[in-house]
């Protein structure tokens, strides 16, 4: 195993690194979330960490590293005997990671379910909860992980504790932890209400300085070349550090929190209307820490505003589309409101990196991505007869209109997809169904289904007892059926008719409502736009919904209805991403007023590509964006291709009294 990267040795992230050490000192922090782009080193500073915490007293031969000075009186090993502070076994803290793929066995533990049944006795597993406690557990792309991992990751870390509770067996263990997580916000967020539950985040982009990125590249391959003798040069400087965490620790209970500090705190959080009580904990508890590693016992106002750059951000975050931040002019505005008698000067004496402005909020939100253009050199004129800007055949992008909350859609069918709120699927939790033999390990027991299949055989083995003698072939697992996540394809109609008699903005709207339902069913999305002469693939199937409405807002317009051009781009995108995925079903969302113009023999090319979906069984419906007194009815025709439904604008609302569209109608799987 090669030698980790020295934390002291990692350039720039000064957040990052005052993040991870005020959790280091203080684990009721509540952890860490790093966001930032691939390539940051973002997993390096946390995988770095480890080496820097102090190591650990356990006690011998218990599988969940409980203290000798105060070990756990629930602990599936004991009981054990409390001896003094410092006695047992040391060994250095852990860094456990989380794949993104784990289950919940492998994460909480799993009971032999068997040998319960069978000999009343709890035989216990330890998951990864177990073997992270008083370490660190790393979640590399927590964004990615399942929601139902990712609660119960969170309810450990909170409560400081880990339950285990099935078929009327109970186990419960301490698993006490410095909680990081890592994500590139390009593969989609967290819920605001998970995001809530991480004590501080920060933004981690690369250097822009030629020195900086120079400096991070030298060390880079020095390490590689030499990963003992790199990993000597910096023994040094990680000693003083894990010196000054331990100073830190001891000096923490010393440190006071005053209450002009404290009403700082209370001040900043109702300034930037956060939700609920947690941030204003989650400040005190940083702001005492940054104290303790400045070697202070007095918190003072620089403190609070540091926490507050650390703790806010992530928090102001109402919906996908937000990008998280902080005024930092309005943070000072407020502190210097509200500055208490009893908040003191920094002390000049302090290192820099105990109170020094991180700048960890304010960041300029990145750019939106490309606009993109007709690159056609010659000016088209609108299908209806309205005149194009002049210049060129689009017109500038419009601002949607406002989201709303819009009706159920869902594939028919029964899937077997990713767990989310969408279609209904076979999932590892929902409601029970039916029960099946196990294929491999037993995770969720089906105990009648179990017991019918043992009793007929209790004579002829010999059962003299109470007791149930069961065996591995009477074991039934549960089904279950819950919800699925979905690939909702967006396929949007960007030409002239669209644009002449100015429904763009309301049709962006009803797009991003669909957006917002997709972020809040935990569906992956694409987006498909067709215009002038050809269609493209304006965003490819990911789970970044604010990605897909940063590229509908920059939308252009014009040019004629390429219809045909549209769904055939489509139907290869979903064929590339069958490959890939192919448990997950699709849903597709056409959005047009149904006109096919361009090309010869455009509407019976559109009618032909439209069949292939319906070939496929892929579900689909179609937004219909006609207006006026005089309509064609073109959509409704195009949904009938496709085999699926057609909703005006209007019936897409939740609470439109017209159309109730629950499920979408098409061929079952």
């Amino acid at each position: 195993m090669s030698t980790p990267f020295p934390f002291t040795a990692v350039v720039g992230q000064d957040d990052l690194r005052l993040a991870l050490l005020l959790n280091a000192v203080s684990p009721a922090v509540g952890g860490v979330l790093v966001r930032g782009e691939k390539g940051t080193a973002k997993s390096t500073a946390v995988r770095a960490l480890s080496a820097l915490l102090p190591e650990v007293a356990v006690v011998p031969g218990c599988r969940f590293s409980c203290d000798p000075a105060a070990p756990d009186p629930a602990c599936p090993d004991g009981p054990h005997e409390a001896h003094a502070a410092g006695t047992g076994a040391q060994r250095p803290a852990r860094m456990v990671e989380l794949p993104v793929g784990a289950s919940e066995d492998r994460l909480v533990g799993a009971l032999d379910i068997e040998r319960a049944l069978a000999e009343g006795v709890k035989a216990f597993e330890p998951g990864l909860l177990a073997d992270a406690h008083r370490g660190i557990l790393y979640v590399d792309e927590v964004n990615l992980l399942h929601d139902h991992l990712v609660d119960l990751l969170l309810d450990a870390a909170a409560m400081g504790a880990s339950y285990v509770e099935r078929e009327g067996v109970s186990v419960r263990h301490a698993a006490r932890f410095l909680l990081v997580g890592t994500m590139n916000p390009e593969e989609g967020e967290l819920r605001p209400q998970l995001l809530d539950r991480f004590g501080l985040t920060v933004e981690v982009t690369a250097s822009r300085e030629p020195d900086q990125r120079v400096e991070v590249v030298r060390r880079r391959l020095a390490h590689d070349d030499d990963p003992a003798g790199f990993a000597a040069r910096w023994a040094e400087e990680e000693a003083a550090v894990r010196a000054r965490i331990v100073a830190a620790r001891a000096l923490l209970p010393s440190v006071r929190l005053g209450d002009g500090p404290l009403r700082q705190i209370a001040a900043t959080c109702a300034a930037f209307e956060v939700d609920g009580m947690r941030a204003d904990i989650v400040m005190a508890r940083t702001a005492t820490a940054l104290a303790a590693w400045a070697g202070r016992t007095e918190v003072i106002a620089e403190d609070v505003r540091q926490a507050a750059l650390l703790a806010l951000p992530h928090r102001r975050r109402r919906n996908p589309f937000d990008a998280p931040g902080l005024d930092e002019d309005k943070l000072d505005e407020t502190l210097e409101e509200f500055a208490g008698e009893d908040d003191g000067d920094p002390d000049p004496d302090s290192d820099p990196d105990g109170g020094g402005p991180g700048g960890g909020g304010g960041q300029p939100a990145p750019d939106s991505g490309p606009q993109d253009g007709d690159t056609g050199a010659r000016p088209e004129a609108g299908e209806d007869g309205a005149p194009q800007a002049s210049g060129g055949a689009e017109q500038s992008p419009v601002r949607a209109a406002e989201p709303f909350r819009t009706k159920a859609l869902s594939v028919p069918g029964l899937g077997e997809g990713a767990a989310g709120r969408r279609s209904r699927a076979r999932t590892e939790h929902g409601r029970t169904t039916g029960s099946r033999r196990p294929r491999g390990a037993l995770t969720k027991l089906h105990l009648a289904a179990t017991v019918q299949a043992a009793a007929p055989h209790q004579r002829a083995r010999g059962r003299s007892g109470p007791g149930l003698v069961v065996r591995r072939d009477d074991l039934r697992q549960a089904t279950r059926e819950g919800r699925e996540g979905n690939l909702v394809l967006f396929v949007v109609d960007a030409s002239g008719s669209m644009a002449a008699r100015q429904r763009m903005g309301a049709v962006k709207g009803a797009v991003l409502s669909l957006l917002l339902d997709a972020y809040q069913r935990r569906d992956k999305v694409g987006l498909v736009t067709f215009r002038g002469r050809d269609a493209q693939v304006a965003l490819p199937p990911t789970s970044s919904v604010d990605a897909a409405a940063a590229r509908l807002e920059s939308l252009p317009t014009g040019g004629r209805t390429p219809l045909a051009a549209g769904l055939l781009r489509a139907h290869e995108v979903l064929r590339v991403e069958r490959l890939r995925d192919p448990a997950r079903r699709a849903l597709v969302v056409v959005v047009t007023d149904g006109r096919a113009t361009g090309g010869p023999e455009p509407v019976a090319l559109a009618a032909r590509a439209a069949r292939l979906f319906a070939a496929e069984g892929i579900a689909s419906v179609v937004v219909d964006c006609e207006s006026g007194p005089v309509r064609l009815g073109l959509a409704g025709q195009l949904a009938g291709e496709l085999g699926g439904t057609a909703v005006t604008l209007g019936e897409l609302r939740a609470d439109a009294i017209a159309g109730l569209v629950k499920d979408v109608r098409g061929r079952a799987a």
